[in-house]
């Protein structure tokens, strides 16, 4: 599993790793990218932005949804603790 630090592709912050599992999005605007076949393998060759979509519930926490803008296909993502949870109320908002 890879957990390493990046510059978001869509906002352009710099973000650093989890250090308690792969970071796998952006904690200040939620997009995510396509690189993970399996969380943390970076062994995907889509390599599109991950668009967030909604939210939902999974056991004591929340996935965000995402939908790919190169390949269309849907993917979840585990809320971090370090996420804009303004973003994540917008989103189940929107999809409420």
């Amino acid at each position: 599993m890879i957990d390493e630090n990046f510059i978001c592709e869509n906002c352009g912050k710099e973000v650093s790793k989890l250090n308690y599992t792969a970071r796998d999005h952006c904690p200040y605007c939620l997009y995510s990218k396509h690189v993970d076949i399996m969380p943390g393998d970076r062994a995907n060759t889509c390599l599109g932005l991950l668009k967030p979509v909604g939210i939902e519930k999974f056991k004591d926490t929340y996935k965000i949804i995402y939908k790919c803008m190169k390949c269309g296909e849907t993917h979840k993502n585990i809320v971090a603790s370090d996420d804009d949870m303004n973003l994540i109320i917008e989103l189940s908002v929107e999809k409420g």
